[in-house]
């Protein structure tokens, strides 16, 4: 589907099931840095199946979105609460990663957008190793390749996918290297300088719930701990424990099964 927020085009994937005419609960998934909503192909087609308005959005100038990709958490956040209202909200949050801590700060800042949160490999602070910073503000393919290194747990270095036929390595690979120009190096650094997670989780007042991965490199499960305490009411905490970064698609079905728990519970 095709929308207008802010004044560009923004494009999202339904899961096959129009929006139109439904009350459904909404439910809107964003993706990592350098990332479009494809990450979400497993969990939004089962929410769209299962009595929600499931929208897994290209952030601006991601995927088929229109841009400039924004260059901060906060700026992301604000468009965020943007895009709910033009959808008829408040909508229930689903991130990873850089859309984790954007969901965050939404449901900091925006009480009236946002009705509750699902946080996937996310963690208080996110620091960015200065290789991989360097790749990206050069768009040299090293950086695809280092993330795609170290998002993926033990198991899918030697093949494994949920989805058969496919190779969840090469996928992220290439997704990550046709990323437009400077849009992975806006992110990095849009994630490196949020320093605001523990302050933003102590302001959030709806339901949350952090989906963390026991195998996770890029923000390690201890890295979630002081998170975890920063927050007024203590969120649900779902690990899994063979997955790294890439939880949605390492394990698919445990996280679809953890945001229908929360949103039950909701």
């Amino acid at each position: 589907m095709h929308l207008v927020v802010d004044d560009n085009v923004v494009h999202a994937a339904t899961g096959a099931v129009p929006l139109e005419g439904r009350s459904d609960p909404l439910v809107v998934l964003l993706h990592g840095s350098g990332m479009d909503r494809s990450v979400w192909s497993h969990q939004t087609r089962f929410l769209a199946h299962h009595g929600f308005r499931a929208v897994a959005v290209d952030l601006p100038g991601h995927g088929r979105s229109e841009g400039p990709a924004l260059d901060s958490i906060a700026a992301i956040s604000d468009w965020v609460a943007h895009l709910s209202t033009a959808l008829g909200g408040p909508a229930h949050l689903v991130g990873h990663s850089m859309g984790a801590l954007v969901a965050l700060d939404a449901a900091a800042r925006h009480h009236d957008a946002v009705a509750s949160a699902v946080l996937l490999g996310i963690a208080a602070a996110m620091p960015v190793h200065p290789d991989l910073q360097a790749a990206a503000d050069i768009d040299d393919p090293k950086a695809a390749a280092l993330i795609t290194a170290w998002a993926h747990g033990p198991r899918q270095h030697i093949g494994l996918n949920p989805t058969p036929g496919l190779w969840m390595m090469g996928g992220v690979t290439a997704m990550l290297e046709t990323s437009p120009p400077g849009v992975l190096a806006t992110d990095l650094a849009a994630c490196a300088g949020y320093g605001d997670a523990p302050a933003a989780a102590a302001a959030v007042s709806c339901p949350v719930t952090l989906v963390l991965g026991s195998q996770d490199r890029m923000t390690p499960r201890r890295a979630a701990r002081a998170l975890e305490e920063a927050f007024n009411e203590p969120p649900g905490v779902v690990e899994l424990a063979n997955s790294g970064h890439m939880l949605m698609l390492e394990e698919p079905g445990a996280v679809r099964q953890a945001i229908l728990a929360h949103l039950a519970a909701c």
